[in-house]
């Protein structure tokens, strides 16, 4: 037998079946085996492997044994010359066994083989060449110095980001997502030491393959995509913890136990749940930070124009400590009694209520503190500075950054799919249907230049593999799904790593059509029709804002703005968009409408989606009618007071628009 094939799964179900796929492809001349093991995941994956790959030699683990342990298990049972070793979340060149199975037998010397690994958004995977992790070679990494000197040899070692990818070399280590060794190889070192649980055995397995007297290779030749950290998502394991606990016991193994390495990753452990803490809460300090200083500005603004009104000389100097960060503590506390400091929302209204319990608390503390009571007048002053300030900036923030915005689900993915089969078809009127999503399905890429203009089911073919990447830049694209049965693994990867931005999402689509992986996500393509109760809409505190907001518009416009339009309207045969929109302003008032909302209300089987609209995402979107519902649904699940205000800037500047042409 050419190649046994070892995967290790833990609840990556589509991952895993994309991967078998691939595998399928690439193996067409050599006789191979497959071996999963399973570590007790509980997402259908073992069910998925007994209905839909019978020919897969299943080892069903009851509890997660880890990586290694669960390799080793496999291992004992192989019968192929060479055995790979690869992570459910890759998949495969269809050049990829043949490659590195020719390189093995070539290399005399190589025990031990990992291939080029691309990440979702075609850049190298780093961990796929690397040294061992020395003194030197773990302070430079730890500290950030590899990444601030990518290309010098002396601090980049690690992932020895000087060399050049597009090269073979003799390395220290490779990433057991993807390694190949020889059989006898195993047979002379054994498998992995199972004191580690995930991370670092494949460092430990490099080692004492080298010690053996074999050598370690990365190979340029070919390449696989591996998705990277899929199945520790889906855990309760702390991964940070865990790497650096295995560089450890790498370290107390193999590098006789150095002080001064066990001191920097200890060290490393600290700093990085540190910083993934305060990434996770960046927004909540982020606001702390803003509210501090932009009281203090208010404080110093208040004190100036009160001085230049009146004869009073201002705050004593000695008291500038305690008047510029206590008030502005206690603000920040009572901020944060309230509720207003959150690591995904910014909320104006709990602000006004902070600003107006420190306000009371500021007043009552300094009745105590008489030597600090200066002025109520400048007390007065600053809080009303404060209160435009503090909602100017979550204002902007929210309304043209989308920052501490919520929304569920994603509008305009600018889509294409790549194939022109039945199977990319289909892909595209399964994208046309999502409720959760709203695509702008942009076209489809075929194979050649002739291919392009062609109309497939009322849908266009937009380029070719030609120029895929300038129809990736021009059309602004953000998502690829490619079609696994129209395109190979291998042109796929191709195109991966050719693409001209980095931001854009690749997909790969199952071929039951049932679902997509990407780097982000498993996208599911059919949606279950169930009714969602908790909309947006139907919040009582939403309601009221948005009854509020469209009283408070709607009368100035009333006043200012409706009778103009309305008699200009009769002197013309011919009314625009913006007229008909200001026309609409007493329906308005009346509550038979509202300023934003669906098209047509109250058509999705009953369900309230909102008052009819004068605007929505129906007329600053241009989409079909049939696509009028997602929309709807959409703007229910995510009406908010932000959203609303973009709609009606936008709805506005394609009025204007229209005009000007």
């Amino acid at each position: 037998m050419d190649l046994s094939i070892i995967i290790v799964n833990y609840n990556v179900k589509e991952f895993l079946q994309n991967l078998l796929q691939s595998i399928d492809k690439a193996s067409q001349n050599l006789t191979c085996e497959i071996i999963v093991v399973d570590n007790a995941s509980d997402d259908g994956s073992v069910e998925l492997l007994k209905s839909k790959f019978p020919s897969v030699k299943l080892i069903g683990n009851k509890t997660n044994l880890g990586f290694g342990k669960a390799n080793n298990q496999a291992l004992k049972i192989t019968e192929g010359k060479y055995i790979l070793l690869i992570n459910p979340d890759a998949v495969v060149s269809e050049d990829t066994f043949k490659k590195m199975i020719e390189f093995l037998d070539e290399q005399i010397d190589a025990g031990l083989a990992g291939c080029k690994i691309l990440n979702p958004d075609g850049s190298l995977q780093l961990a796929c060449r690397r040294s061992f992790p020395g003194p030197w070679t773990s302070f430079c990494k730890v500290t950030g110095l590899s990444n601030i000197f990518p290309n010098s040899k002396m601090f980049a070692r690690y992932n020895l980001t000087y060399l050049d990818e597009n090269q073979t070399y003799e390395v220290d280590a490779i990433s057991g997502s993807f390694m190949m060794l020889k059989r006898e190889v195993y047979e002379e070192i054994g498998g992995f030491d199972e004191q580690f649980f995930m991370y670092g055995e494949d460092l430990d397995l490099c080692y004492r393959i080298q010690k053996a007297g074999y050598k370690v290779f990365y190979v340029h030749t070919t390449q696989v995509i591996h998705y990277k950290g899929e199945s520790t998502k889906r855990s309760n394991m702390d991964e940070t913890k865990v790497f650096y606990n295995a560089m450890h016991l790498f370290v107390k193994k193999h590098l006789s136990g150095s002080f001064l390495v066990e001191i920097i990753l200890r060290s490393a452990i600290g700093f990085r749940k540190l910083f993934a803490f305060l990434g996770k809460r960046k927004l909540i300090f982020f606001s702390i930070i803003l509210d501090f200083i932009f009281f203090n500005i208010s404080l110093f603004i208040a004190e100036k124009i009160y001085t230049g009104m009146t004869t009073w000389e201002g705050f004593n100097k000695p008291d500038y400590l305690v008047i510029y960060t206590i008030p502005a503590l206690l603000h920040i506390i009572a901020a944060s009694l309230i509720g207003v400091y959150k690591k995904d929302v910014l909320s104006v209204l709990r602000n006004f209520g902070a600003i107006i319990l420190s306000f009371i608390i500021l007043t009552s503390i300094t009745f105590f503190f008489k030597e600090y009571a200066y002025s109520r007048a400048v007390v007065v002053l600053s809080y009303f500075l404060l209160f435009i300030i503090l909602t100017a900036w979550r204002v902007v923030l929210k309304l043209f950054f989308k920052v501490g915005v919520k929304l569920d689900g994603t509008i305009n993915k600018r889509t294409l799919v790549v194939g022109i089969d039945d199977h990319a078809v289909e892909i595209a009127k399964k994208l046309k249907a999502q409720r959760k999503d709203i695509y702008v399905f942009i076209g489809f890429i075929g194979k050649s230049q002739s291919d392009i203009g062609k109309n497939l089911e009322g849908l266009e073919v937009a380029g070719s593999l030609q120029n895929f990447g300038k129809v990736i830049k021009d059309k602004q694209i953000n998502e690829v799904i490619f079609s696994s049965q129209d395109l190979p693994y291998g042109e796929m990867m191709t195109l991966v790593s050719a693409s001209p931005d980095n931001s854009v999402e690749f997909k790969i689509s199952g071929d039951d059509l049932s679902y997509a992986v990407g780097k982000t996500s498993v996208s599911m393509l059919d949606d279950i029709p169930l009714i969602e109760l908790h909309y947006n809409i139907s919040n009582p505190r939403l309601k009221a804002i948005k009854y509020l907001f469209d009283y408070l518009l709607a009368i100035p416009v009333l006043f200012l703005i409706y009778p103009f339009i309305y008699f200009s309207s009769k002197l013309s045969a011919k009314v625009s968009d913006f007229k008909q929109f200001i026309l609409g302003v007493p329906s308005v008032l009346s509550r038979r409408c509202s300023f934003v909302g669906p098209k047509s209300a109250n058509k999705n089987s009953g369900m309230f989606i909102g008052k009819t609209g004068l605007t929505g995402f129906w007329y600053i979107e241009d989409e079909e009618n049939e696509a009028d519902d997602k929309l709807n649904i959409y703007y229910a699940k995510n009406q908010n007071i932000w959203l609303d205000l973009e709609i009606l800037g936008k709805t506005l500047h394609k009025m204007w628009s229209k005009k000007e042409k």
